[in-house]
């Protein structure tokens, strides 16, 4: 099994339609949610309708003004001078001159010092660069951000003249049929296959060690795992002597590094996999239907 087509956009109607107004009153916006619950795919898609380009910057502790706004080319300042033609547009001006959105993933791991210069770009819709002069916005500009608010490794709070510039819209895990619905669409798995994968993951919210369980991401991975794998070992399906092994194996790699086990509790991601397999496909059961709730479901 291959994927056979990008991450859809399934469900999320609300959110679809109070971001596109929130683009259209010419509002600033930051997508706030866990990994995996289509806060890209969701702009991208917004984009596309719309017919804008989407300028992607991925926010870490090493993003300072310079590489966000841009720089002076050296050698051509050298050659040149201080002139416009030396200077070399970040990300930021791209956007703010192309009539496009800039995407600012991680907000909340950007350094203060960097973000303080999106202020005056949020309010005035503009920026002062020195020896470049005033940078104005063209008409179509926005700022959407995103952020997971449950990260607390190398993050920072977003500071309040930042966050009253802008609007927030929250969003979180789709319901289990949504979460099925793109699972196939990414994959083109069966629906055993996929019902399978969607209730180990979901399972893994509710688990009282964990802090944090894995995205739809997760499903996808292992749904592809575990087709190749029973594919690999000669197995004919999830029914196939063995293949309840071949779940654990492929949940392993698909879902261990995505589980963040609480603090002060001391087991691996590999633990908490064999309680929810063992909870969802019991040694000695049958293959689990792919409609029912998984333990621990909200």
């Amino acid at each position: 099994m291959t994927p056979t087509v990008p991450h859809p956009v399934i469900g999320l109607r609300r959110e679809r339609e109070v971001l596109t107004v929130a683009l259209r009153t010419n509002r600033h916006v930051v997508l706030e949610g866990p990994p995996g619950t289509g806060k890209s795919t969701l702009l991208r898609s917004i984009a596309a309708e719309a017919g804008q380009e989407v300028v992607f910057v991925e926010g870490n502790a090493e993003l300072t003004p310079a590489r966000l706004i841009g720089q002076y080319d050296p050698a051509a300042v050298l050659a040149d001078g201080y002139v416009p033609g030396s200077f070399t547009d970040g990300p930021l001006l791209t956007a703010m001159r192309g009539h496009g959105l800039l995407y600012l993933e991680e907000l909340n791991r950007i350094p203060e010092e960097t973000l303080n210069v999106l202020i005056t770009v949020l309010t005035e819709g503009e920026i002062t660069v020195p020896r470049l002069g005033h940078v104005r916005a063209a008409a179509g500009f926005r700022l959407i951000a995103a952020m997971n608010p449950f990260d607390a490794i190398g993050t920072a709070r977003v500071g309040q003249a930042i966050a009253d510039r802008m609007c927030r819209v929250v969003l979180g895990y789709q319901d289990a049929d949504a979460e099925r619905a793109i699972v196939a669409a990414v994959t083109g798995a069966p629906p055993e296959l996929v019902g399978l994968a969607v209730r180990l993951v979901r399972a893994t919210r509710g688990h009282r060690d964990v802090r944090m369980g894995s995205s739809v991401r997760g499903a996808t991975d292992l749904v592809l795992l575990l087709g190749g794998l029973l594919d690999v070992r000669g197995q004919s399906g999830p029914g196939a002597e063995g293949a309840r092994e071949t779940a654990r194996d492929a949940a392993y790699a698909a879902l261990s590094g995505r589980i963040r086990v609480a603090d002060g509790v001391e087991r691996t991601p590999e633990a908490v996999i064999d309680d929810i397999l063992d909870d969802v496909w019991p040694p000695d059961g049958q293959l689990p239907d792919g409609e029912q709730q998984a333990p621990g479901d909200p």
